[in-house]
């Protein structure tokens, strides 16, 4: 393939793979059905919306929008321990909620990515109306035999409270529809709705759990776990209704094999990616709680929580950008944006994981009781953060191969990092214990993204980081691995926790030149 030759990014089409006219010699397949009928003005904007000072400017505000769940949890964990005073109760809700997660993106078989990809780059609703018609039937047939079998599976997690497993298991359904329905609005570009369906769900679901548990709206029926999660579940109902009369989904066709079948191909690996990276990021938690014992996950999970802010937002950058690149018809012009946008970010970095790590013995002292031994925690807070930056790598690599339609490479690679992390955590902890568990994920987000960049091949075209930024991260590594061997103490921590608010400024100037680019 040519390097001139324009190669479209690779979604789901409508027509078989049979009847589609074979590639012209040098070309890939295009993955949608018929040539690209976009003209030169929506090519220009497709990369206009993929470009620096838009990514870094109003793309930006969707990655915040998307971390308002974030935030509003964190908000409302400590003050529902407060309110629930029951670790039970508080256990049970935790391992509802991350069980709705994982089937909120196994139930959806990889659908919901599939349909934002072909949005972004069909350019319009027509085709993916009806997709999002097919992903809903799929959603709710796959959660009724979910609700089926939760006799045996449920035991399993400890969770014998049925009015909370059955709202755990249904919230599936609207979750899905929010779900699809923010990626479609994403995918457009409609910022304003976008916004307003995710403070409804991720603040009103929050805050209407709160108040179900103090207003005991069911008189004491179900537990204070199941009224919290009624909340929840009532928050994204509403947002599937507003959600769907903001994008409108088709019932007529959902149930066509020949639309659905592309959209498989492309969502279910995506699916299976989702639940591999579930393990990875969760694995050493898994592992820590069986072979060390809830304290001292409680005590990682505090330090977890501060290094992993970073590693988060890049995630979020990961989830709210790639429809933007894959609106980029041009191969060449899309690898290079990505590239461009990895090397922005790790320039990012810098000051932020700087920042991390030198605030983190005063902000350890704040967030960790004193029976957590705070000043120990230190060392992991440092090794998570300094996944941020294998992650940015895999995050660049992982955009390439989706947009290019190589998403069952993608989730090989993720399945076998989130491999990789078992076993080193299995080794590990043992011996390092916490900071082993830190270590070992670090070194699986590393073969992930050293897979990635192996699998994505073509080293000619792969744009490569300039000299300077990796001699630039190289000593951010260095540096922010050293300070571990500071000597803890009110006068070291504070001279510290300047130089972290140092590191501010320095960081909102990297933000101002990224939306200069």
């Amino acid at each position: 393939m040519s390097a001139e030759t324009p190669t479209r990014a690779a979604v789901p089409g409508d027509e078989p793979a049979e009847q589609a006219a074979p590639p012209r010699r040098g070309r890939r397949p295009a993955g949608l059905h018929g040539d690209d009928t976009r003209g030169a003005a929506e090519h220009a904007e497709s990369q206009a919306k993929a470009s620096g000072s838009t990514l870094f400017g109003r793309g930006l505000l969707y990655v915040v929008v998307a971390g308002l769940q974030l935030v509003t949890g964190a908000i409302a964990s400590p003050v529902l321990a407060h309110v629930l005073d029951d670790p039970a109760q508080l256990g049970n809700l935790a391992t509802a909620i991350a069980l709705h997660q994982f089937f909120a993106a196994l139930l959806l078989v990889g659908l919901d990515h599939a349909i934002v990809l072909r949005r972004a780059v069909d350019g319009h609703d027509g085709h993916v109306r009806v997709l999002a018609g097919s992903a809903m039937v799929v959603v709710s047939l796959l959660t009724v035999v979910v609700w089926a079998t939760s006799l045996w599976w449920a035991p399993a997690f400890g969770l014998t409270d049925r009015p909370l497993v059955l709202l755990t298991v249904l919230w599936s359904v609207p979750a899905a529809g929010v779900m699809i329905s923010s990626g479609l609005l994403l995918a457009a570009d409609r910022l304003r709705p976008y916004s307003v369906l995710g403070a409804m769900t991720a603040v009103g679901g929050q805050a209407l759990g709160l108040a179900m548990v103090l207003g005991h709206v069911t008189g004491g029926r179900t537990s204070p776990a199941a009224e919290f999660a009624v909340g929840l579940v009532a928050a994204d109902l509403a947002g599937l209704v507003v959600g769907f009369a903001l994008t409108r989904p088709r019932l007529r066709g959902a149930l066509s094999w020949r639309r659905l079948a592309p959209a498989l191909a492309l969502g279910v690996p995506l699916a299976l990616d989702s639940v591999s990276a579930f393990v990875l990021n969760a694995g050493d938690r898994i592992l820590l709680q069986r072979l060390a014992g809830a304290e001292a996950v409680g005590r990682y999970q505090v330090a977890y929580t501060l290094g992993y802010a970073a590693v988060m937002v890049i995630g979020l950058m990961s989830a709210t950008w790639t429809p933007r690149f894959a609106a980029v018809a041009d191969r060449v012009v899309r690898w290079r944006l990505i590239g461009t946008t990895r090397d922005t970010i790790l320039r990012l970095l810098a000051p932020v994981v700087l920042g991390i790590a030198f605030g983190a013995p005063v902000a350890l002292r704040i967030v960790a009781p004193a029976s957590f031994r705070p000043e120990a925690l230190l060392p992991v807070v440092v090794l998570v953060v300094l996944s941020a930056y294998p992650v940015a790598a895999a995050s660049a690599s992982g955009r390439m191969l989706v947009t290019d339609g190589r998403t069952r490479a993608f989730a090989l690679c993720t399945a076998a990092a989130a491999v990789v992390n078992l076993g080193l955590n299995a080794l590990a902890i043992p011996v390092w214990g916490i900071a082993g568990a830190a270590a070992s994920t670090l070194l699986a987000y590393v073969v992930q993204s050293l897979l990635q960049r192996a699998v994505v091949g073509e080293r000619a075209r792969f744009p490569r980081t300039p000299r300077r930024v990796l001699v630039q991260s190289a000593l951010v590594v260095a540096v922010a691995s050293s300070s571990v061997l500071l000597p803890q103490g009110d006068v070291v921590d504070g001279t510290r926790f300047v130089l972290a608010l140092g590191c501010l400024p320095w960081c909102l100037v990297r933000l101002r030149q990224a939306r200069a680019a």
